[in-house]
């Protein structure tokens, strides 16, 4: 190993050593915990406010173009996946490992000792500290007193005083380390946080009855995404309330690999899909167009009513020869004067007097097309109605690191709130007149009352042993 030997170069590995200093220092400061714990619950608020993940026609409508802008500059549209939320989530984990780091050297030092003292002066004054006189010698008592402060506070270790003897026992020691237990489990929380923005992503798919899919779209970047298998919607079930609300809608899929069906399995809202670590949710569904629809077509001239089955995008002729029908389309909301008429037909009628117009036949309103008032009205009679299922995919491989966090954030709570580093003190003097004085006192780090307990439930049954 070389060393320095020069002035020049011993100042150079000071100026190193002190810069690394002050970086540690910073990263173990409390402080810099208070700070960014309280970012991250300032942005988190944030986040609350504002629209996550919308369109951005929602943004304007909301807020207008000028804040838009700001919201798409800071990334606060999908905040939680932002550069800079995470770089405050890092920044935390980094001061919670450097804490820890700066500290567990003295706890270390406190749980595992090399020689365990026994001082009892630091008994003298704690509250719980009671006296009595014991009329058996203190030899004699010494021995029971010893049985009894094991089985209360564990391994005892006896040293002979001045005045007599001193009796010791402590036990929870490990407890200390329950803090760092939180910890960890904060560590794990937010290294789940990380690796599910990093890793994760949340997509729609969207499948008619008997389509097959590889790829999602991600919610808002809209880019594709592959699957490590394919998705086939084999069936979609929807069941209405008597008011037309939705009761219930399921979907039925099968997953492939190879061109390999692996299983089948019935989705519904909160019951979803998992495999691979992919998720795949009922989010909503929607009504497709049908191939073909019977419309009955009716002359206001001479009475005329005719009934056609016409496929999608199909002709047919007017009563009379006077001109054609078209059907045109299908959409699943019509917007009429502000108001959703839901499901509609799209028609197109050409007659031979040169008056081309398109008409839209909701069906929950048979007569709508009437309001027109011409020659010619069209009404949707029946069809064969299909949907298609609206899927929500997710993956999220932090989950299982969320999950220990949780566990391990009950444990560590649990050790640092209900388990305390207890430490029990006997002390026997030998009297003029043959009898012991005995004092009994108890320390803990926390939780005191709970000692306080051990003190009097030992007391009392040392007094009932002495007579």
């Amino acid at each position: 190993m070389d060393f320095p030997t020069t002035f020049s170069e011993r100042i150079v590995l000071k100026q190193k050593d002190s810069f690394a200093d002050q970086i540690w220092m910073f990263f173990a400061s409390v402080k810099l915990t208070v700070y960014t714990l309280v970012l991250l619950a300032l942005t988190s608020i944030v986040g609350t406010v504002v629209l996550q993940n919308g369109s951005p026609e929602a943004y304007i409508r909301l807020y207008g173009p000028g804040l838009y802008n700001m919201i798409l500059v800071l990334d606060l549209d999908r905040m939680y996946q932002a550069w800079w939320y995470l770089l405050l989530m890092v920044v935390l984990c980094v001061n919670i490992v450097v804490c820890s780091i700066d500290r567990l050297s003295v706890t270390w030092k406190i749980i595992f000792p090399k020689n365990i003292s026994v001082n009892p002066q630091r008994f003298e004054k704690t509250k719980n500290r009671q006296q009595f006189e014991c009329q058996l010698p203190m030899n004699s008592f010494a021995h029971q007193a010893k049985q009894m402060l094991a089985a209360r506070a564990g391994k005892v270790i006896e040293k002979t005083s001045e005045t007599g003897l001193i009796l010791y026992a402590e036990k929870g020691r490990w407890s200390r380390l329950g803090v760092y237990v939180v910890h960890s489990s904060v560590l794990m929380l937010l290294a789940g946080a990380l690796i599910g923005s990093a890793l994760g992503f949340k997509a729609n798919l969207r499948l008619d009855e008997g389509q097959t899919a590889d790829t999602v779209f991600d919610t808002h970047t809209r880019l594709p995404i592959k699957l490590p298998f394919t998705v086939r919607c084999n069936d979609f079930q929807v069941k209405f309330y008597d008011t037309g609300a939705p009761d219930e809608f399921k979907s039925s899929l099968t997953i492939l690999e190879n061109n390999q069906e692996r299983f089948t399995e019935d989705i519904l809202v909160n019951h979803p899909l998992r495999y691979k670590g992919i998720n795949i949710f009922q989010a909503s569904y929607g009504a497709t167009t049908p191939d073909e629809a019977r419309f009955e077509i009716t002359d206001s001239e001479t009475g005329t009513v005719e009934v056609h089955t016409i496929k999608n995008g199909g002709v047919v002729s007017l009563p009379a020869g006077a001109g054609n029908f078209i059907f045109e389309g299908f959409v699943p909301h019509y917007d009429f004067n502000g108001h959703d008429l839901g499901e509609a037909f799209i028609g197109h009628l050409d007659t031979m007097d040169g008056r081309n117009v398109q008409i839209v036949l909701p069906t929950k309103f048979p007569t709508f097309d009437k309001m027109r008032k011409s020659r010619f009205t069209v009404e949707v009679k029946s069809w064969d109605q299909a949907y298609y299922t609206g899927l929500q995919v997710t993956k999220d491989p932090g989950v299982p690191f969320v999950y220990t966090g949780f566990l391990l954030m009950i444990i560590g709570c649990w050790v640092t709130f209900f388990v305390s580093h207890q430490s029990v003190c006997i002390g026997l003097e030998q009297t003029g007149s043959g009898s012991t004085r005995v004092w009994v006192a108890g320390r803990a780090n926390r939780n005191a009352q709970s000692t306080n307990l051990i003190v009097k439930k030992l007391v009392k049954e040392l007094k009932e042993v002495s007579g």
